[in-house]
């Protein structure tokens, strides 16, 4: 896996132009089955692809915690919610909650997640290439392939698809 994410992020780079134009597509037109095709893809590449093999997203990258985030998991540790966001939380340039520091604060050395069952939606979702009108998410997508290998794996096998 080492390996694999250290090749990650230039391959990406060699991608984005490319897959910038095939979203730029996308976007003016989906196919029909847009949706299905990539739960499809997202379930496909999830039972070959361990996570806690990788947890990348994790090391590299923090996500944004909504409201209801803050308010679950402050009240998984029994604190105040103004306590919880004054310890592991900032405020981001827009605006949003998001990690004091990368790598994020509850992930183990064994990249297990120490409150993986009140994550933020954020982390739940990730690497949201499952989600409902999946070309709106262009952006997020293009960003996410040079972090997650999973990810770049759906976006190439989506092109052979969608093409």
């Amino acid at each position: 896996m080492d390996k694999v994410l250290k090749l990650l992020p230039q391959q990406a780079k060699d991608k984005h132009n490319e897959n910038k134009k095939f979203f730029a597509k996308l976007r003016k037109k989906p196919p029909k089955n847009l949706d299905y095709i990539m739960q499809e893809l997202h379930a496909s590449e999830f039972e070959r692809t361990d996570c806690l093999t990788c947890a990348n997203c994790c090391k590299t990258t923090g996500p944004l915690f909504t409201d209801k985030d803050v308010t679950r998991i402050a009240k998984y540790f029994k604190m105040k919610e103004q306590a919880f966001i004054e310890t592991y939380l900032r405020i981001d340039e827009e605006n949003d909650y998001v990690l004091q520091s990368v790598p994020c604060t509850f992930l183990g050395a064994d990249n297990y997640c120490s409150i993986y069952e009140v994550r933020p939606k954020a982390c739940r979702e990730f690497p949201h290439t499952d989600r409902k009108k999946f070309q709106q998410i262009s952006n997020l997508t293009l960003k996410n392939v040079a972090i997650c290998p999973a990810a770049y794996s759906i976006v190439e096998e989506m092109k052979k698809r969608i093409r």
